[in-house]
């Protein structure tokens, strides 16, 4: 907080003098005058706490004075003590009572009692320093509950509106297959539906990431990987947006392998996410340009586009959470302003930054990140033995899950595949099956109610029957700690629900006998 001034008027300096040095403290500033003008004059210029006036002084005398200030809005709330040698006669109190003064000190003045006087105003003054920083922290904190609410009720609007979008499709090519499943467009349809699955679950697990991150609860895997792997699997996952919207794709990669120590899935997931960023906010037929350079001890990755661009005003703000540039949510693929979020906080959290430059509406933009790279591995020699192929024999598959539904569908996704399967739905049905069913590996949820998955895993793992049986979690809990539980709980796998078939049928095929 400022310092707190007090004013101290006197036509003789040897008593202003003495006031100064009564007075000196820490946090205070003594102003001093001369005279009532140029008392008035240090008003206009300074917020002061109190003012200490002679009542005696040639030209403007106290009293004046005091009515002066009670007359200006600005100064007329500044208690005012009179200093006077006078006689303290009933009618000269009341005068000055009636100018606006607070109390009277007589000379010669008391140093006791003047502290005294002073150190209340001073504390008053700071109490009310106090009241005005959190009325402002209060009105900032109300802004800023006022900009959230609004963002949150744009995002929900935006939520809901960027669900609807592949739930539509989905719902309707049911009922088309419903009617005609062999028709002539039921091939086309599945692909279309297949794709609207894709992108349903890309915002989920994009909302799901941005959460784990604000947590800390998201921890990378880093190994040494080259700056071409990342490209390579980047641009494999948004090759389908691309293309489907006409852009030609430019990528400019440099002769030499620049290595980093980073996360191969979380990196391809931000150039991903900034390549399908340019795809949507291009119009048909665009250019997108990837390239990756070198500086120093940096690897610099860009991607450029000539699409709509970004407004001056809201690139300072594309990286905030729930952030949209407005003309953004009237488009098809306006998103839900999580992507650019979840971009910079994994960056972030390599070590990296990332930043945006547009010339403005209709001029395109450019995404820079930059990461540290790393030294160049040493080259490991070629394993000697080849794995070996896998198991295409048939299996028998418990599957357990609560939901009947799913574990329907995952019974058709094995039936499919060539394997045979029975399903349970509750934790001791699963122990008492498991035995009579013999199964060569056993798909298990983990939220089952009752009896979870982790106690059917551990009730298993102590039956010498099923010690080395495969067993799979099959579940909606996909983070980091919730991997590590399944794998101390007993289980040898842990697929994240929705589980494709293609997944599942590497899965097994790699399953040898028990």
């Amino acid at each position: 907080m400022s310092p707190v001034s007090f004013l101290l008027v006197d036509d003789l300096e040897e008593n202003l003098l003495s006031l100064e040095a009564l007075l000196r403290r820490d946090g205070l500033t003594l102003l001093k005058a001369r005279s009532g003008d140029e008392a008035l004059e240090l008003l206009l210029r300074n917020d002061v706490a109190l003012a200490l006036v002679d009542v005696q002084m040639p030209g403007l005398n106290g009293f004046e004075l005091a009515e002066l200030m009670r007359g200006n809005e600005r100064t007329r709330r500044i208690p005012i003590i009179f200093v006077t040698a006078g006689s303290a006669d009933s009618l000269r109190r009341f005068r000055g009572y009636e100018a606006g003064a607070v109390d009277f000190i007589y000379k010669p003045i008391e140093p006791d009692i003047l502290r005294s006087k002073a150190e209340v105003f001073f504390d008053l003054y700071r109490q009310r320093q106090q009241i005005a920083v959190q009325r402002d922290e209060l009105q900032a904190q109300a802004e800023a509950l006022k900009d959230a609410d609004k963002r949150k009720d744009e995002f929900l609007a935006t939520l809901a509106h960027e669900l609807r979008n592949p739930l539509a499709p989905l719902r309707q090519g049911i009922d088309i297959l419903r009617r005609s499943p062999d028709g002539a467009g039921a091939a086309d349809i599945r692909d279309m539906m297949d794709r609207q699955l894709v992108h349903l679950v890309r915002l989920i697990d994009d909302l799901l990431d941005v959460s784990r991150v604000s947590q800390g609860k998201i921890e990378l895997r880093k190994d040494r990987i080259a700056a071409a792997d990342v490209v390579r699997a980047a641009v494999e996952g948004s090759r389908p947006l691309i293309d489907a919207a006409g852009h030609s794709l430019t990528i400019d990669m440099p002769t030499s392998p620049i290595w980093l120590e980073a996360d191969l899935t979380r990196l391809a997931q931000i150039l991903g996410n900034l390549l399908n960023n340019a795809a949507k906010y291009t119009p048909a037929g665009g250019r997108i340009g990837l390239s990756v350079n070198a500086d120093g001890d940096t690897a610099v990755i860009a991607v450029t586009d000539d699409g709509i661009g970004i407004p001056a005003e809201m690139q300072s703000k594309v990286f905030q959470l729930f952030a949209q540039v407005d003309h953004h949510l009237d488009r098809a693929h306006g998103g839900l302003g999580i992507g650019l979020a979840l971009v910079k906080q994994l960056v972030t959290l390599h070590g990296g930054t990332v930043e945006v430059e547009s010339a403005g509406t209709g001029q395109g933009s450019t995404f820079t990140v930059r990461v540290p790279r790393a030294a160049e591995p040493e080259r490991k020699p070629d394993a000697e033995v080849a794995p070996p192929p896998p198991s295409s024999r048939s299996l028998k598959i418990l599957v357990v899950d609560d939901n009947v539904e799913v574990a329907e569908i995952a019974g058709l996704m094995l039936e499919e595949i060539g394997h045979t399967y029975q399903l349970v739905h509750d934790g001791r049905r699963a122990l008492e099956t498991a035995k009579a069913f013999q199964p060569d590996a056993i798909l298990l949820d983990i939220g089952l109610p009752g009896m979870d998955g982790y106690a059917v895993c551990r009730m298993l793992r102590q039956d010498d029957a099923f010690k080395r049986t495969p067993i799979i979690a099959q579940t909606g809990w996909g983070q980091d700690r919730d991997k590590m539980q399944s794998s101390a709980a007993g289980f040898d796998h842990h697929l994240v629900k929705p589980v494709t078939l293609r997944d599942l049928e590497r899965l097994l095929a790699n399953l040898g006998p028990h």
